[in-house]
């Protein structure tokens, strides 16, 4: 079973808590081992001298025939084998062994004959200062840990929050919204020195700053352009329509019907870019609006490309919430775009609140269907600017729902129009954007 983390706390805090925690128990480690080393060689090194100093003694009183102190024996019945060579052999020694069930430093050393003197003395106290030492290091070790693992998380948790909150805004940014900030309150301050994070904070807002002065202008530009053209389009129109009949007319009007249907999506792109376009709901059977979406379609386009018209499959209806002009709007400009970069047939299928547009040519571009359209973009020489599903995609995300691009395995290009289950927000976003 795995721990759930909260949101903030990424690899990041993971990692630096497992990094603070393996530090914590490996500096622990190696006082504790240092000092219980030190203090038992000292309480050691202090019992061994005082058998030895005892066994001095017991050997000068043997050696002149008095009587043996401090409990020496000769080759007493406890005495270590190991030590008891080690006498024999004509060497003194100590060693820590257990003696009537308690631990006893012993010294031993050599006598006339094969016999040891040996001089137990009691190492009870000593080992249980050792082991109150260890017990001690062991506790203060852990309450150490403990603490710096929590200073540790809180200092961590501040970065991470701080950095989470910038990614939110970074992807925020990605998704459209030009207006958020990080505006972080430590780079707010003149006298506090700046550290990483509240760099990568200015440098978000600033890029993002400088990205939304960039965009507002080129759609000013966009929308000037584009207003501007309508008023000399018209007058070309109205001339247009008093030219005799002929072919040079027929290519006259053409062009001029192409120039003004481009500016019209200019300004479409214009206002979506606005982000205050209104919605205008009603409920609509999808199936209905389907079939009468394919009908525009086909009545609007003079090309011929929707000569063969369109397959309609209603395989689940259902009853939406939507504004019908854009969700027509929509269909429409997928169809057309079907009809002209694909081959037929061309079927439209609703499938409850999921339509998809699909034709049998050879499938949408890479770049279309990693990123999505862009705008005055195609590729292998196929006619037209790119705006009609950019559009598509700008009234899709007015409408709430959501426009995908794949290609189908068995070839052709699919469209999926995912229509949301409630009806947009109609309040409570500013300046009526939706």
């Amino acid at each position: 079973m795995r721990l759930a983390f909260p949101s903030w706390a990424g690899t990041l805090a993971v990692k630096a808590a497992v990094f603070i925690t393996v530090m914590c128990c490996a500096l622990a480690a190696l006082l504790g081992v240092l000092v219980h080393v030190s203090v038992t060689n000292q309480t050691v090194g202090q019992a061994r001298d005082l058998a030895l100093s005892r066994l001095k003694d017991a050997t000068a009183a043997f050696e002149a025939g008095d009587t043996l102190g401090w409990g020496a024996s000769l080759d007493p019945p406890g005495l270590p084998a190991s030590l008891r060579a080690l006498a024999v052999a004509g060497e003194r020694g100590t060693i820590v062994a257990d003696h009537q069930g308690r631990p006893t430093m012993w010294a031993a050393g050599p006598v006339d004959g094969a016999r040891a003197l040996a001089v137990p003395v009691d190492y009870s106290q000593s080992a249980r200062t050792i082991e109150a030492l260890d017990t001690a290091i062991l506790w203060s070790s852990v309450l150490a840990i403990g603490a710096t693992l929590l200073v540790g998380a809180v200092a961590v948790t501040r970065v991470t929050r701080r950095l989470h909150t910038t990614a939110q805004v970074a992807r925020r940014i990605t998704a459209g919204d030009l207006d958020a900030r990080v505006d972080d309150p430590r780079t707010k301050e003149p006298g506090r020195p700046q550290d990483e994070v509240g760099a990568v904070a200015v440098a978000l807002d600033s890029m993002a700053s400088s990205l939304q002065g960039k965009l507002l202008s080129e759609q000013r530009f966009t929308a000037d352009v584009a207003h501007e053209l309508r008023t000399p389009l018209t007058g070309l129109h109205a001339a247009a329509e008093l030219l005799p009949p002929g072919r040079p007319t027929e290519l006259v009007r053409d062009r001029v019907a192409a120039l003004r249907t481009l500016t019209e999506d200019l300004l479409e792109i214009s206002r979506l870019d606005t982000g205050r376009e209104r919605l205008e709901l009603d409920a609509e059977e999808l199936g209905a609006l389907a079939v009468r979406a394919v009908r525009t379609a086909e009545a609007s386009d003079t090309s011929g490309a929707s000569a063969t018209g369109t397959e309609v499959t209603v395989v689940r209806d259902a009853r939406v919430e939507t504004d019908r002009r854009r969700l027509e709007r929509v269909l429409g400009n997928l169809l057309a775009n079907a009809h002209r970069h694909g081959r037929s047939p061309v079927v439209l299928t609703v499938d409850g609140p999921v339509v998809t547009v699909r034709d049998h040519g050879d499938g949408y571009p890479e770049y279309l269907v990693t990123h999505g359209p862009q705008r005055f973009r195609t590729e292998g020489g196929a006619k037209g600017h790119g705006l009609g599903l950019t559009i598509a995609v700008g009234q899709a995300e007015v409408l709430g729902a959501r426009l995908t691009f794949t290609n189908a395995p068995d070839g052709g290009a699919v469209a999926t129009l995912t229509l949301p289950q409630t009806p947009p927000a109609r309040s409570g976003l500013p300046d009526g954007a939706a």
